[in-house]
């Protein structure tokens, strides 16, 4: 029996900072809810078993209702959120775990980061069965700074060296429910400062976690901007696909 590929979706957060009037994972983009686009992404990439979600309790009857309407088949468990975004992971982890054994793969994504292609999803698997991780990056494109004081500068980061954290971030089930519970034990926990997301949680534990480079349009939708860039994108991606099946008919 193959080991399963597990996508854990974390759609739990509220997007304040939108300022929309439901979460952002709610927001529709040409008809369709974002987290729906995400999660077609994987519902239809032949490498992904299953899909685990975390979402806000009082939206799991909503997001049920999508997912029958969508046909989102491989869903197996939407799971109510916790007092964080590590908090909701952690718990879809251990649902998860419930369920499958302890080497299935797991693909930690945003459920507002629905520009995720074919290539980084199987990229990402190959790299968790030969190295144990896989961190998705995008390598700078951009001259990068540190200020400690926002203000001025205090050093200038050679740009060939250093790149941007994206997601999936992904690791074998029972690698990352370990270093959870190693985190929730310590005396800070999910407070530490030090972890933003899997890959730093995974650090934090000393781990060695591997890169897999992604797509720079994989965008996380935070900000209004991001709502407007992400209506671009998938804008240019249906254009793309009617070019490619016009050519088609055509040859």
């Amino acid at each position: 029996m193959k080991n399963k590929n597990i996508a854990i979706i974390f759609a739990g957060g509220r997007g304040n900072r939108m300022g929309a009037s439901v979460p952002k994972q709610f927001l529709k983009i040409y008809g369709k809810e974002i987290i729906i686009h995400t999660l077609e992404r994987f519902q239809y990439n032949e490498n992904i078993d299953l899909i685990y979600v975390g979402c806000l309790k009082e939206y799991i009857p909503f997001l049920e209702e999508l997912v029958k309407k969508y046909n989102i088949t491989k869903i197996r468990g939407i799971i109510p959120g916790g007092n964080s975004g590590q908090d909701t992971i952690y718990r879809i982890l251990k649902k998860a775990d419930e369920e499958n054994s302890g080497d299935a793969i797991c693909l930690i994504h945003d459920g507002v980061r629905p520009l995720i292609d074919d290539n980084v999803i199987n990229d990402s698997i190959k790299s968790v069965k030969k190295y144990g991780s896989s961190i998705t990056v995008t390598k700078a494109f951009e001259t990068p700074i540190v200020s400690l004081d926002g203000e001025t500068v205090n050093k200038v980061l050679e740009r060939d060296t250093v790149y941007t954290a994206q997601a999936p971030q992904c690791f074998y089930l029972n690698d990352i429910i370990k270093a959870h519970e190693k985190i929730r034990n310590t005396e800070l926990g999910y407070n530490n400062p030090k972890i933003v997301d899997s890959c730093s949680l995974m650090k934090e534990c000393g781990n060695t976690v591997h890169i897999t480079l992604g797509n720079r349009g994989n965008i996380k939708v935070t900000t209004v901007e991001d709502y407007i860039s992400l209506l671009a994108n998938l804008s240019v991606q249906d254009q793309e696909q009617i070019f490619k099946l016009n050519h088609k008919e055509n040859v």
